[in-house]
């Protein structure tokens, strides 16, 4: 008896309970709105050639990103990003130290860097190309960023709306005025972007 109670309770519950959006790479399935990126979820990881002979990275730890999301037209979705270059780290302190100084990305003149997309370029089901401003040392260039759709729908642990994202671009760190020691250290460096937008 108790156990038919129990059963018929929580169909009850169920019944009562509005349905919600389970985690889907379905784009048709998501929902839009105002997101905030989930920063103990995201990474922006940097990547270039060390004389031909390895591939060096680094990470920027310490950003802020608004994403305003319209799955049903992307083409209206934007992102804006921003970067407190302090934050950089390339596990090794002595050259994290030069790479903040005026040699390279003078940090103390130039204390963030940002993104601001200006178009979206739906490119499949679930890719796509987003173009922005990228303004790094004081330097303003355009940049594409190849843009891929993980997952949306409810968090089963937090119980908030998400959506996630994954990108790659590649830039001319020449092009921004921190060519130093170009081409034996590479000129090009590649962005790999993973992030967890939690809608607001």
């Amino acid at each position: 008896m108790k156990l038919a109670t129990a059963v018929l309770f929580a169909a009850a519950i169920a019944i009562a309970a509005p349905a919600r959006a389970e985690i889907s790479s379905d784009p048709a399935k998501l929902e839009g709105g105002q997101f905030m990126v989930d920063k103990s979820h995201a990474k922006i990881i940097f990547s270039f050639s060390h004389f031909g002979l390895s591939t060096s990275y680094g990470q920027f730890t310490d950003f802020d990103a608004k994403l305003n999301f319209d799955p049903k037209t992307p083409a209206h979705s934007a992102v804006d990003v921003t970067i407190n270059m302090d934050g950089i780290h390339a596990n090794v302190p002595k050259f994290e130290t030069h790479l903040k100084s005026p040699d390279f990305f003078d940090v103390a003149t130039f204390p963030t860097a940002t993104f601001k997309s200006t178009s979206v370029e739906v490119t499949g089901p679930t890719t796509g190309k987003i173009t922005g401003n990228l303004t790094v040392h004081g330097i303003t260039r355009p940049v594409v960023l190849d843009t891929t759709f993980n997952a949306g729908g409810v968090h089963p642990m937090n119980q908030k709306y998400v959506v996630g994202f994954s990108a790659k671009g590649l830039i001319k760190r020449s092009d921004f005025g921190v060519g130093r020691y170009a081409p034996n250290v590479g000129d090009e460096v590649t962005l790999t972007i993973s992030a967890e937008f939690i809608r607001q």
